[in-house]
């Protein structure tokens, strides 16, 4: 193995004490990696027979224009998600632009004046709350369109309070809304078993409540989807898990036909729905994406736990660690310091297939409520499947750590942060 620590040292300019830490922790690291393995190998498979089942050929590559009247490629990647997910239909569309949008198709065309939306997670993720409207105004909203919100607060452990799920539910709750991620909260994801026992205590009290799951992150991470653990709707990007690095936009709502049905007349137009929407080309990126999810996801997970180990042992809280459970590609490192957080947020920029030469700096984006630094050196714009990370500005100065392409690229840009921190002094290996 000299030849690769000789080669990083030389082209990457890594310390060599970097190197060889790394090194000890990967090969410590090989028991979780093969376990990973087999989940992806089990979701592969899964993804094949989807495709073989519904008969995918080349003529499915062809693109439409204008409405998108009869377009083939894009009927059968929806079965063929719908296959996948085990649900009766699909919306996948590059119409979608992100998965904030896709939870807003969702949510619109299955909530009415009157209903009330429930989290029985905690608050939901910060872009979420804008559409919700439920803290400030914000127009557009679903407040603003007579929608009642309300949340169950998780435990402080993080955990779900079921207990007290029963009683928030009532008669006007049309639609419990379930993040299986963490998003910036420093709080375990839900496992699938506990998105099942979430949706079970729902729907023991009101059985035709529909439980809808962002599963953002999440996709491929285990053997099972949340719908096929009960839930009736689950919504997601194509710029994370699903899109495998390939998808340039979209995202998809996957579940039972009715609410599918209904997200899709919010998408385009009453009476259109499903019918119309142009693929513009891009059919084939989102098929290939699908079919190399698997694979990609299996490489940003063994980049979670890579980093969870190496900042275990240099001293950081982490979540998950590595005795703990996996549901997404989130990796959350308690940095301490915003001195920290950003040093590590550019040494993930700097090990970057593009944009390498950039120096992530702290900004207002919209959506959120303090200064964000994002380190992205992405093909996608935006694309949380690729080696990314980002961090709220604010106590306790929580790093969140996504993607990589493949394992190897993963690897290398955890060092290179790594690497970056020991030459600013923050860190002693």
């Amino acid at each position: 193995m000299n030849f690769l620590a000789d080669y990083i040292e030389k082209n990457f300019n890594i310390d060599r004490r970097v190197i060889n830490f790394c090194e000890e922790i990967e090969y410590s690291l090989s028991e979780k990696f093969n376990q990973i393995d087999l989940t992806a190998e089990y979701n592969q498979y899964k993804v094949l027979s989807a495709m073989q089942k519904n008969k995918l050929s080349d003529i499915h590559f062809a693109a439409t224009t204008g409405y998108g009247y009869n377009d083939l490629g894009r009927d059968v990647l929806e079965s063929i998600y719908a296959d996948v997910f085990k649900t009766e239909s699909a919306l996948v569309r590059p119409q979608i632009i992100s998965g904030t949008h896709a939870l807003c198709v969702a949510l619109f065309g299955n909530l009415r004046f009157g209903d009330e939306l429930l989290s029985p997670v905690g608050k939901p993720y910060d872009t979420l709350e804008s559409v919700i409207g439920h803290k400030r105004k914000v127009k557009g909203s679903l407040c603003e369109h007579g929608i009642i919100y309300k949340q169950v607060d998780l435990l402080k452990n993080g955990s779900v309070d079921y207990a007290s799920i029963p009683s928030a539910i009532t008669q006007k709750t049309k639609l419990v809304t379930i993040q299986r991620s963490k998003g910036y909260d420093y709080r375990p994801s839900l496992s699938i078993d506990e998105i099942a026992k979430i949706i079970k205590t729902v729907k023991n009290i009101k059985p035709d409540a529909i439980c809808m799951v962002d599963n953002c992150y999440g996709e491929f991470v285990e053997r099972l989807e949340p719908t096929e653990v009960g839930a009736d709707l689950v919504v997601g990007s194509l710029i994370k898990n699903p899109g495998g690095g390939l998808a340039p936009v979209g995202g998809y709502i996957a579940g039972k036909k009715e609410y599918v049905e209904n997200a899709a007349f919010r998408l385009t137009a009453p009476s259109m729905g499903k019918e119309v929407g142009p693929t513009l080309g891009i059919t084939p990126s989102f098929i290939q994406g699908l079919f190399l999810s698997p694979s990609v996801v299996g490489g940003s997970l063994k980049g979670a736990v890579f980093a969870a180990e190496i900042y275990s042992r240099l001293g950081f809280e982490v979540m998950p660690s590595n005795n703990d459970k996996r549901t997404d590609i989130v990796q959350a490192i308690q940095m301490k310091t915003p001195e920290n957080v950003i040093s590590f947020c550019r040494g993930i920029q700097k090990g970057a297939p593009v944009d390498s030469h950039v120096t992530p700096e702290p900004w207002d984006m919209p959506g959120y409520d303090c200064k964000v630094i994002m380190a992205a050196g992405a093909f996608v714009q935006g694309s949380s499947i690729e080696l990314s990370a980002d961090a709220p500005m604010k106590p306790p100065y929580t790093v969140f750590m996504q993607g990589g392409l493949t394992w190897h690229h993963a690897k290398i840009g955890i060092m290179t942060a790594v690497d970056n921190m020991l030459k600013q002094g923050l860190i002693n290996i």
